[in-house]
């Protein structure tokens, strides 16, 4: 176990003597090329399986190759799939899984995208971006460092005018700060982390509503209530919820809601959800009842954490999650096929649920927690607006005051795009 002795000597000190002095350095080095061989077919078949992408680790099995102490160690867990958004731009929303592998505290000062095969700087992060980005493993909140044995996730975002500007490969360059190095060398230049960029072609669906005045809270790329809803489900991170939205509706006078805070008093309470592809029901999940609006629910499992809610697989490896419907609304069962439009069930607010809403998302598998959230891109619909922001949202939902809404002049008809955060659609 790590930890369970210490060692007065640094890690990097400690390795170096433990090199030098065993006398078999040939066999030692043609052992450890031997090992990063069989690494690297391990980490190509695993590639093949889940999308990681450490393969591209050069190893250097040269004599006299560089040996340098790197105190973080980072791999991109899911290769980053390109989607236009709502804006316009092209957006790569992915994770950088870093681990401290050192005694003392280590802070990323700079953090540098690059692309791999010009060496061109394409995104930069100063030391307070980063840390505003730095999630450790298990918890919600930031930290701007990272604690001797800390691992963390650090989420990272990039937009592009035009798909041709989006690399085919990702280097990250890490400037840090380690504690644990030498004095004359706490300063250190590490570059990790390569993976290429999945270029596969995201899904098109349809809406999951119909109707006007729907707001895309708790969208991709910067909110962090599902892009950051990293759990460790099956002995893997999984992060099923990336590109999850949480569709609210606003009535005439843009609230969420209007009078008592009851759940049929929310505008978007009892709407149709409605299949947004072809596709095959494959879960369904009845029966759980409607939580009290503005009280986070207690004692939920994971597995009633979507509520009573309805999965399809639509096809390309691609599968929907629609979540927190009405009890005994629900429309379909398990081995139903849909086509477009098919109602599923009705708006509600069960499972883990602070209000009436419609959790959307498109993931890589039947299951709604141990799967990975994959891009997608709804074929039509109409841009009516943007809000303040996830803070007058959140005060809006949890009051039932008017939500600041900035409207679109004139509103915007967008094709084969991504509703992003807090925009304002119609699907008429």
């Amino acid at each position: 176990m790590y930890g369970a002795k210490k060692f007065v000597l640094m890690p990097v000190v400690a390795l170096i003597l433990a090199l030098t002095s065993c006398g078999g350095e040939e066999q030692g080095q043609s052992g450890t090329t031997a090992g990063a061989n069989e690494s690297t077919q391990s980490s190509s078949a695993q590639t093949d399986q889940e999308g990681r992408h450490s393969e591209l680790t050069p190893t250097n099995t040269e004599a006299g190759g560089p040996q340098d102490f790197t105190p973080l160690v980072a791999e991109v867990p899911d290769a980053p799939i390109p989607f236009t958004g709502s804006d316009g731009q092209i957006h790569l929303a992915y994770e950088l899984e870093t681990t401290n592998f050192t005694t003392g505290e280590t802070t990323i000062e700079q953090l540098e995208v690059l692309n791999t095969d010009t060496g061109n700087v394409i995104d930069t992060l100063d030391a307070d971006e980063v840390a505003e980005r730095l999630q450790p493993a298990g918890l919600r909140d930031t930290a701007d460092t990272f604690d001797p044995s800390m691992t963390a996730l650090i989420f990272l975002h990039m937009t592009f005018e035009n798909a041709n500007e989006v690399p085919d490969r990702l280097l990250h360059r890490l400037s840090v700060k380690a504690e644990a190095a030498p004095p004359d060398q706490q300063q250190i230049t590490e570059e990790t982390a390569p993976t290429d960029v999945d270029r596969r072609d995201v899904v098109v669906v349809g809406p999951p509503l119909r109707g006007s005045n729907y707001l895309a809270a708790d969208s991709c790329c910067e909110s962090t209530l599902h892009r950051r809803a990293a759990l460790p489900i099956n002995g893997q991170i999984r992060l099923a919820q990336r590109y999850a939205v949480d569709y609210e509706q606003l009535d005439a006078d843009d609230r969420i809601y209007s009078g008592e805070k009851k759940v049929e008093n929310y505008t978007i309470y009892g709407q149709e959800a409605i299949a947004a592809a072809d596709g095959t029901v494959v879960k369904v999940v009845d029966g759980l009842p409607q939580q009290t609006p503005g009280e986070f629910p207690q004692g939920i499992s994971p597995a009633e954490a979507d509520g009573n809610s309805v999965i399809l697989d639509i096809g390309g490896g691609n599968y929907a999650l629609y979540a927190h419907f009405q009890p005994g609304s629900i429309r379909v069962k398990e081995g139903d096929r849909v086509r477009m439009g098919d109602v599923l069930a009705l708006v509600g607010s069960s499972g883990n649920s602070l209000a009436p809403h419609l959790h959307f998302h498109v993931m890589d598998g039947p299951l709604s927690l141990a799967s990975n959230g994959l891009p997608y891109v709804v074929d039509s619909y109409t841009v009516t607006g943007q809000s303040a922001g996830t803070e007058a949202f959140d005060e809006a939902e949890q009051e039932g005051t008017s939500l600041e809404i900035t409207p679109a002049d004139p509103p915007e008809r967008v094709t084969t795009a991504f509703p992003l955060d807090q925009t304002v659609v119609s699907f008429d």
